[in-house]
């Protein structure tokens, strides 16, 4: 493998290395958090879609566009064109 190769991967896997989830936010609220974006169609854009995930998860507005932050930064998530983001593994994985 060339080091041309290498050193870019090598740099991805420290980026999503460093990916820390918000704080106060456990491994069960990071799967409730997937299971109510799942629930509510993949998609954090809008009051309608943010409201249910709160209530479902119990967390802050503050951490779950943290949460959201964190999926994109992890590269489990993607930025929408219009604003908002969708998750992209688990149940919202692309068919």
């Amino acid at each position: 493998m060339s080091l041309r190769l290498v050193l870019p991967l090598a740099g991805l896997a420290l980026v999503a290395a460093c990916a820390m989830p918000p704080e106060g936010v456990t491994p069960q609220d990071l799967a409730a958090f997937d299971e109510a974006v799942a629930s509510v169609g993949c998609a954090l854009v809008g009051e309608s879609d943010y409201l249910p995930v709160e209530l479902q998860t119990g967390l802050t507005r503050e951490q779950v566009i943290q949460t959201a932050a964190y999926r994109v930064a992890a590269e489990e998530a993607v930025q929408l064109e219009g604003g908002g983001v969708r998750l992209i593994t688990g149940a919202c994985a692309p068919a």
